[in-house]
């Protein structure tokens, strides 16, 4: 489905994904519009993950594109994507070891945002600040909690200065916690960075997304508003079904 936003600044066009003979994403189509909001939501094995990894590029489509603004990047590598403005959050936060907050976040600045000098150091200071880790700039990454430590996966892509913000199951493992990380990517919101969010936790990604897209099997089974979709009769039958499967 086009992005309601006009022009997409990133989609999937067609994109079929296989591992040998099992075909994981089924001629997918998926845009998100510039500074929108999309949350995608599904059983596990709908494909959400794999259809992450293609737009991001640590994946590559065995059929169909990806494309960026106005360019065709589908041969294009993940580092590639991400200096051109995609950026993506992992479930599993793995800090850079030995490495203090502000280096984890600097490193990122500097090899996947291409900056350097002040600039870099610039970006670092407001994504800790945005982030709400400046006070532990100076601690060892691998010494935080787990909620901090998803809150450095996130300052470290928007250190790199994205135009779009790819987030895997960022609340996943926090529980009540996950909404302390609502009002951080509200505010992104007001930066005019598309936002693309993987989540199992629908009432806290409904607080933050516009548009929610149901996959299941490797296919769009519903995109449209939140409402509307969680009281689609497919997407019911999809969870109620993964459950009896």
């Amino acid at each position: 489905m086009p992005s309601p936003n006009g022009t997409p600044v990133l989609a999937a066009i067609g994109a079929r994904k296989r591992f040998g003979a099992h075909v994981v994403l089924h001629d997918v189509d998926f845009a998100v519009g510039a500074g929108e909001a999309v949350g995608i939501v599904g059983p596990n094995g709908a494909g959400k993950t794999t259809l992450l990894n293609v737009l991001a590029g640590s994946l590559q489509p065995n059929r169909g594109a990806v494309r960026f603004s106005d360019s065709d990047v589908t041969a294009a590598k993940a580092a590639q994507r991400c200096r051109l403005g995609i950026a993506r959050v992992h479930q599993v936060p793995r800090p850079f070891g030995g490495m203090t907050v502000f280096e984890n976040v600097l490193v990122a600045a500097a090899t996947g945002g291409g900056s350097r000098g002040r600039q870099a150091h610039e970006r670092c200071i407001e994504a800790l600040e945005l982030c709400g880790l400046l006070l532990s700039a100076n601690r060892r990454g691998e010494t935080l909690g787990l909620l901090d430590r998803k809150r450095l996966e996130l300052a470290r892509a928007l250190a790199t200065g994205p135009v779009v913000l790819l987030l895997d199951e960022i609340g996943a493992g926090l529980a009540d916690a996950a909404a302390e990380l609502v009002q951080t990517i509200r505010e992104l919101r007001g930066r005019e960075i598309a936002i693309v969010w993987i989540e199992h936790i629908v009432h806290v990604l409904v607080q933050v997304v516009t548009r929610l897209v149901c996959m299941d099997a490797g296919r769009v089974i519903a995109d449209g508003e939140p409402d509307e979709v969680m009281a689609n009769a497919a997407v019911i039958d999809a969870y109620l079904g993964s459950v009896a499967r």
